[in-house]
């Protein structure tokens, strides 16, 4: 995700159609769709890197939501790009553009182990069980 908005933010300068006068860069809509792209992209970087320190000190539960944090870091980082062809539409598909090439990479994340649905049934299990647990736990008064 990351390439691909840097990409993105040179090609918004860079770009200056003929009827504008200026770089796409400088209007909002395109400065509006940079903003939601970086910040999923800092919400995922965030998250992973958060986990991985906590991993780092021994901290199981954060382990044991690896595979979450995965499947929001491709989500988010495969919605980034999304948005990013969708921005700038037939530029973004071209292949003299790195873009197109970021889209295809960023797809290949969903196939990389643990995949989603593998994530999803294992994280939905657990947090059933937890439930069940706290239900089933004696009361104390």
């Amino acid at each position: 995700g990351g390439a691909a908005r840097d990409w993105l933010i040179h090609f918004l300068h860079e770009r200056v159609p003929t009827a504008l006068g200026a770089p796409l860069a400088t209007l909002s809509r395109f400065q509006t769709a940079v903003g939601e792209i970086e910040t999923a992209l800092f919400g995922a970087d965030t998250l992973v890197d958060t986990l991985a320190a906590r991993i780092d000190t021994g901290d199981q539960e954060a382990a044991d939501r690896a595979g979450a944090a995965k499947v929001l870091g491709t989500r988010a980082a495969i919605r980034a790009v999304e948005q990013a062809v969708a921005l700038i539409g037939n530029h973004g598909l071209t292949r003299a553009n790195p873009l197109q090439r970021h889209y295809r990479d960023v797809l290949c994340a969903r196939v990389h182990t643990p995949q989603d649905d593998s994530v999803l049934l294992t994280t939905g299990r657990a947090a059933l069980d937890r439930a069940l647990d706290r239900r089933s736990a004696p009361k104390g008064n």
